[in-house]
C-alpha cells in the first residue's frame, strides 16, 4: 500500500481523539473540529486515486459525491436523537466528518455500531451510577413521546437526566469497529 494512503488514517484517527478530548473535558465538540474534519475527508476521497474506500484493503478514494452522500447518512442517522434532544448537535456533526471519510454504506454500519457502543456505554454508566430506573424512565418516555408526541403534551426536555455520556466515545468505538469489520467477509456494511 502507498504512504499516501496511510494519510486518511492518520486524519481521521486524530480527529476522533480530538474530538474524544473535547467532549470529555468539556462536552462539546467545537465547530472547527468538525470544518476541518469534513474538509480532510472530502478532500481525501476527492483527491486521491479511486479505489474502494479509504480504509479497504484496495484503498483509494471513493469520489466526492460518495464522500458528500456519506456526510449526508451520517449526520442523518443521528439527527433524530438531536431532535428528540437526546443528544447534542456537536455529536450529528462529527458522525457526518466519519460519513465524509466512509461513503454511505460504511457510515450506515459506523452510525449502527455507534449505536450499539452508546447503548452498551449508557447501561454501563446507569449501572455504576445506580440510575438504571431513573435511564428506563427517560427511555418510557421517549417513547411514549414517539408514539404520540405533542398532542398528548409530552416533551423530552421534561425528563430529569441520568448524566450525560460524552457520545464521542460510542462514536469513536463505532467508527473503529466498522473499519475493522468493513474487512471482514460477510459484514453487510464493507465494500
Amino acid at each position: 500500500m502507498n504512504a499516501i494512503f496511510f494519510l486518511p488514517w492518520c486524519l481521521l484517527l486524530a480527529l476522533l481523539a480530538a474530538a474524544l478530548w473535547q467532549d470529555i473535558i468539556s462536552r462539546r465538540i467545537p465547530n472547527r473540529l468538525v470544518l476541518a474534519g469534513l474538509l480532510a475527508g472530502l478532500a481525501c476521497n476527492a483527491l486521491l486515486s479511486q479505489g474502494a474506500g479509504l480504509f479497504m484493503a484496495d484503498a483509494g478514494g471513493l469520489g466526492l459525491g460518495k464522500a458528500l452522500l456519506g456526510m449526508l447518512a451520517g449526520g442523518a442517522m443521528l439527527l433524530p436523537l438531536y431532535l428528540l434532544r437526546a443528544m447534542g448537535a456537536g455529536d450529528v456533526k462529527l458522525m457526518a466528518v466519519v460519513g465524509a471519510f466512509l461513503g454511505p454504506l460504511q457510515a450506515f454500519g459506523a452510525a449502527l455500531l455507534t449505536f450499539l457502543a452508546g447503548g452498551l456505554l449508557a447501561l454501563a454508566a446507569a449501572l455504576f451510577a445506580r440510575s438504571l430506573p431513573q435511564v428506563l424512565n427517560n427511555l418510557r418516555l421517549m417513547l411514549l413521546y414517539l408514539a404520540s408526541g405533542r398532542e398528548a403534551g409530552l416533551r423530552v426536555s421534561d425528563a430529569p437526566t441520568s448524566g450525560r455520556l460524552p457520545y464521542a466515545v460510542a462514536i469513536a468505538i463505532g467508527t473503529l469497529l466498522q473499519l475493522l469489520l468493513a474487512r471482514v467477509a460477510g459484514w453487510p456494511f464493507g465494500l
